[in-house]
């Protein structure tokens, strides 16, 4: 199966990965272990995963719990899930037991692939009676038949309720999302991508593992992101493309390390998304190290991009993640009505790569999308070239080193002790996340607690990267006339 510019994939990604298989070659290479896995090996490690999901009776469309780090288990109960027309539910490792907990039960998972280093906080959050299942297994079963339109992956990402929806794509919108990326990098057969962000993340999982299925291309993966060993794991491995978040790009300008000359011949660019990133960083970043920067955009709804700046020599506009590929994108006004050039809307997509519901969620799916457009909540304009400028978000998310954290989580965590009165979560500016957490609460008339007790209860509750780095004591939090603590207030109250 090839890469066709001009349209999405046709088929399943059981069809791809056969494909794939038959014209042989790497698929991926782990650079910190010096091992690799062939197109046949992950075809064979997915048919073997596929059937033991099958002899265990699990039914077409069911959800299967995937637990596990960047590693070749993790990719290979991926495929074997989705090969076996089953619904990889990819859980967030950094999500605090709570929403583990809740992603277990919500999808209804009645089996999970859990990875060694992982069986300690699986089994603190797995109160749904999960049960874990191996990865490899006898292939002679037969297996369900397996559609475009079937159900393919779940993935939970928070809303500004602070509940986690469970984003639903399918076999046709993920081998989309793998396409958008392709197309707009001009991704082949001879290019290899180094992916350090977690393939539970939709980042990870559509632009380099969707991305190199698609086009034939290949991955390096290493288990996390290593500031110091970046350009040596870079180079060892051959990548010619890698894809980060801006933070990544912040450690590696203010970092020691530095690529080899021919380690900068061998990238054809590098690719960031997930956040703004600053102008002034993607400057110095290009300036040291002599590799462009991509600027992108996408959603977990959108299997990742939507939009991207083109590859040099053409226009790259800094400040803004490019325009449209793949799919079509609109700025509406409040009406729905389109926005002039210039004007500032929300952000709306359309085309292959959108989600096809959230889970359990019908009224959630129905205001997503409008007229069949899909609303972002992202607000911005678009200049008579098509590049779109991203000025501000309808939805209170804190979006941390790319990484979006609904604040009502950490209200709950934080609601959770007995002294607290009122609390309200929110960001405030950060150099190097971009926005970090913090809090302000009321406490009860007496209270002797301090602030170092309430972070530690909402890394318990929610874990450490959401935690609020600071929490403030206030007698009273800014409040509208219906009583609704007013959270986008409270970083100038706090400032002032």
């Amino acid at each position: 199966m090839k890469l066709e510019r001009h349209a999405p994939p046709r088929g399943t990604i059981r069809d791809w990965l056969d494909a794939r298989a038959v014209s042989g070659g790497t698929a991926i290479v782990f650079p910190e272990t010096d091992t690799a896995l062939s197109w046949r090996d992950l075809q064979s490690a997915a048919q073997g995963f596929a059937a033991v999901l099958t002899q265990k009776g699990v039914e077409k469309g069911e959800s299967v719990a995937i637990v596990a780090p960047n590693s070749p288990e993790a990719v290979s109960a991926f495929y074997g899930a989705v090969y076996g027309g089953f619904r990889a539910t990819m859980i967030n490792l950094a999500a605090g037991r709570d929403a583990i907990n809740y992603a277990l039960q919500h999808s209804e998972a009645r089996y999970a692939f859990v990875h060694d280093s992982c069986a300690a906080q699986f089994a603190q959050a797995n109160t749904a009676d999960v049960r874990p299942v191996p990865l490899f297994g006898t292939h002679n079963v037969d297996l369900h038949e397996v559609m475009p339109e079937d159900h393919a992956l779940l993935m939970y990402t928070s809303g500004t309720t602070g509940r986690p929806k469970g984003v639903v794509h399918t076999h046709a919108s993920l081998l989309a999302g793998g396409w958008t990326t392709a197309i707009a990098h001009a991704l082949s057969a001879a290019d290899r991508g180094f992916c350090v962000l977690p393939v539970y993340h939709i980042n990870g999982l559509c632009v380099t593992v969707m991305g190199s299925l698609v086009s034939g291309g290949s991955l390096a993966m290493a288990a996390k992101f290593s500031a110091s060993r970046f350009w040596e794991q870079s180079e060892a491995s051959g990548a010619t493309w890698f894809s980060v978040v801006p933070t990544i790009i912040s450690h590696l300008l203010h970092g020691s390390a530095e690529p080899t000359q021919g380690c900068k011949r061998q990238l054809r660019f590098g690719r960031s998304a997930s956040s703004a990133l600053a102008v002034e960083t993607q400057s110095a970043f290009e300036k040291r190290f002599d590799v462009p920067i991509i600027e992108t955009m996408g959603l977990t709804e959108t299997a990742a991009q939507i939009f991207s700046n083109p590859l040099p020599p053409a226009t790259r506009k800094i400040g803004s993640p490019g325009i449209a590929f793949g799919c079509d994108v609109a700025i509406q006004k409040v009406d729905g009505s389109e926005a002039p050039y210039g004007t500032e809307g929300e952000i709306v997509v359309r085309g292959p790569n959108t989600l096809l519901e959230y889970l359990k969620n019908s009224d959630a799916t129905s205001a997503t999308f409008r007229n069949g457009w899909l609303r972002t909540g992202d607000l911005a304009r678009m200049d008579e070239d098509g590049y779109v400028f991203v000025t501000g978000r309808l939805k209170e998310l804190i979006i941390k080193g790319g990484e979006n954290i609904a604040p009502r989580e950490i209200d709950e965590a934080l609601y959770s002790h007995p002294d607290v009165v009122e609390a309200a979560a929110f960001a405030r500016p950060c150099g190097s996340y971009g926005e970090r957490v913090e809090a302000a609460v009321r406490l009860r008339d007496g209270s002797l607690l301090n602030a170092d007790a309430l972070i530690e209860l909402c890394r318990e509750r929610v874990g450490i990267f959401k935690s609020p780095d600071a929490v403030h004591f206030l007698n009273e939090l800014p409040k509208g006339p219906s009583g609704k603590i007013q959270r986008l207030k409270l970083a100038e109250l706090i400032q002032a």
